[in-house]
């Protein structure tokens, strides 16, 4: 647990606020939602599977969620670029946060893994 805090605690403001208020955003989202470190970077997973992790873009140096099973939506503010599975949310480090988009994409994903659409 002390790796995943010290990610959180060596991100520069605002950047660090985005990330830790993502963190509670998602662990709200359903009880199954576990928080890990994997590759670096904070990862949600539901039941074990890897669902959600929380990023900076490296070109445009902006947090972002990443969706795992991303390639599953429509949405226009979803953003694939070079990936074939995962798609991202990108945010706005100086604006308030679009909860219910937020929300939205994260309850329609953990639905991908409640209907069976994905194993767990």
């Amino acid at each position: 647990m002390k790796q995943l805090d010290d990610f959180y605690l060596k991100q520069e403001e605002p950047v660090k606020g985005v990330f830790l208020a993502l963190k509670d955003i998602i662990l709200k989202q359903d009880h199954n939602i576990t928080h890990v470190l994997k590759y670096g970077m904070p990862f949600f997973c539901y039941k074990g599977k890897m669902f959600c992790y929380l990023w900076i873009h490296k070109k445009l140096k902006q947090p972002y969620i990443g969706i795992v099973e991303g390639k599953h939506f429509d949405e226009p503010f979803l953003i694939q670029e070079a990936r074939s599975r995962m798609k991202i949310m990108m945010l706005n480090a100086g604006k308030d946060l679009p909860l219910e988009q937020i929300e939205s994409i994260l309850q329609k994903a953990l639905n991908l893994y409640r209907s069976g659409i994905i194993k767990v």
